[in-house]
């Protein structure tokens, strides 16, 4: 049964969409507005990544990644103002945003063992109470429950233009066609791989963010909530 609406202590809204949509910042600053929990399915996916990247794990072993989970000790935030990522206690937020994870994570994600493996914590977390969950595959696998559900979309060119930005502004020095062409095969390997592929749900709504900035992006999402009943007026 989808969540009923109201101004309750317990919903979900679905965040899904490809890369450089703005999804991240824009799901943050709603989770902050409603304020309700935060949950980047895409950094847990990461951080696997990076584990399997440090053990020395081909990213393409299924079974050599499938044996590495279980001893995996990782922590997922929930807090949109405080996102610290950890791995065996250790920080790692910089180091799941560096290439060499990105590179591998869309084959380490495809796996079917690490999809399931967390697909269980995610539910959980998602479950918790007042959260917006963002990723690739929230509205359809991980809370297709959920009172809202939003795929944020945008041009291909735009998604490159703010991504080659970002990954200036984090100090390297970006190549805008190697983004973009990084962009596309991003899209196209998420959207057709066998386990819970890219896509809209069927009860989604489209928001193209291609014309529009992350506080238009904000508002739009905020919008549709109060639709359903769900907003902040500071009393629980």
């Amino acid at each position: 049964m989808t969540q009923a609406p109201g101004n309750s202590d317990r919903f979900v809204i679905a965040v899904d969409g490809p890369s450089g949509t703005g999804k991240s910042t824009v799901s943050r600053k709603v989770a902050a507005a409603l304020n309700a929990g935060y949950l980047d399915t895409g950094a847990m996916y990461r951080i696997v990544t990076l584990a399997v990247l440090n053990a020395g794990i081909d990213p393409a072993d299924e079974v050599g990644v499938a044996n590495l989970l279980p001893s995996l000790m990782f922590a997922s935030p929930v807090d949109p103002a405080e996102q610290v990522h950890t791995l065996a206690g250790e920080d790692v937020g910089r180091s799941i945003r560096s290439v060499h994870v990105t590179t591998a994570v869309s084959e380490v994600s495809a796996n079917p063992a690490v999809r399931e493996w967390l697909k269980e914590r995610q539910q959980q977390l998602a479950g918790a109470g007042r959260m917006v969950v963002e990723g690739r595959d929230i509205g359809t696998v991980i809370a297709p429950d959920a009172a809202l559900k939003i795929y944020l979309t945008a041009s291909e060119e735009v998604r490159a233009s703010r991504r080659y930005k970002e990954v200036g502004a984090a100090g390297r020095t970006p190549d805008l066609a190697v983004v973009r062409a990084a962009i596309a095969h991003r899209d196209n390997y998420d959207s057709n791989r066998l386990h819970a592929p890219l896509q809209a749900a069927a009860d989604a709504i489209v928001i193209d963010s291609t014309d529009l900035d992350i506080a238009q992006s904000v508002e739009a999402v905020l919008v549709l909530a109060a639709q359903r009943g769900i907003r902040w007026d500071g009393i629980r």
